[in-house]
């Protein structure tokens, strides 16, 4: 394997034996273990937590071997995809439209109910002076300000924010004080903004959400000023091998395996509930047309 895939994973000596392809284990008639994986857009810890209990659940259910591979950015999750190294991925719709772009017989499987109309929330800190605004034509009153997107490969957290200020007649980079930062995640988003590093930020809903019900935010020092229209956003991505890897037909079984998941069992609830939705929902490409048509405008996929 390429000295990339040990930077980018921290995974056990068994999930990396997997994403080599050790000889060895193949010769022995030894199944591969699947290596799933997420985008780096949250606390790492959080994270962790939320995939663990996915592999768990796709184990009991597969009775094969599932291991979680965290990667150091959004970038290298599409990357190591490509490569073969990670076999199943929950990305955001930028991402998982690199993704697909850059991995023919990638297969998308499924979404998460909250995913059909995601959101993304513009955040100030009160004393920037920003009051809560009406509609994306509001987004103007941010000219001049100090603000801070996620990722630059975020969805949530760039793509659709970046749009939305475009509509606002804004140019992010122009119209700001400075260039723009770009936080790498949603919490450090919301940790920036509320520490005064900068006047404003976006985020993802859903994080935003999370973090204000567990008390995690200050709400004397940050607020929500604006909430976005409704996009689709996050969803799983299995590579175009897993068939030759685990037997005829293991792709659609898994996609079945996680459509499933709509908490009918106490294990069910669990491993929902860390991804903040009910259910998980069947989606299909061209709901994330307008994010490809986006990304190709700001020079994101090519």
């Amino acid at each position: 394997m390429d000295v990339r895939v040990f930077l980018a994973l921290a995974v056990t000596p068994l999930a990396l034996l997997a994403a080599c392809g050790d000889d060895d284990a193949s010769a022995g008639g030894d199944q591969p273990a699947l290596v799933i994986s997420a985008i780096p857009d949250q606390e790492p810890s959080e994270l962790a937590a939320r995939e663990e209990g996915l592999a768990d659940y796709l184990a009991n259910e597969l009775d094969v071997e599932v291991e979680y591979a965290p990667v150091t950015d959004y970038a290298a999750s599409v990357s190591l995809f490509r490569a073969g190294d990670l076999d199943l991925v929950f990305y955001g719709g930028l991402t998982g439209v690199q993704a697909r772009l850059q991995t023919p017989g990638a297969v998308l499987l499924g979404q998460r109910d909250i995913d059909a109309e995601f959101r993304s929330v513009f955040i100030a800190g009160r004393d920037a002076g920003i009051e809560p605004l009406d509609d994306v034509q509001g987004l103007s009153a941010l000219k001049g300000s100090r603000f801070t997107f996620g990722s630059e490969s975020s969805t949530s957290g760039r793509l659709m924010p970046e749009y939305m200020l475009a509509e606002a007649g804004l140019d992010s980079a122009e119209d700001f004080a400075g260039e723009p930062g770009f936080s790498g995640s949603h919490d450090k988003t919301i940790d920036l903004v509320e520490a005064g590093s900068y006047d404003a930020g976006v985020l993802n809903s859903q994080v935003w959400e999370a973090r204000t019900a567990a008390g995690t935010v200050d709400l004397d020092e940050v607020q929500v000023v604006f909430t976005t229209p409704t996009y689709h956003d996050y969803h799983w991505i299995a590579g175009p091998d897993l068939d030759d890897q685990f037997g005829a037909g293991f792709t659609d079984k898994l996609g079945a395996t996680l459509l499933a998941l709509d908490g009918s069992t106490a294990e069910e609830k669990a491993v929902l509930l860390r991804y903040g939705a009910t259910s998980v929902i069947p989606t299909e490409a061209s709901n994330y047309d307008q994010i490809e048509e986006i990304a190709r405008e700001l020079g994101l996929v090519s």
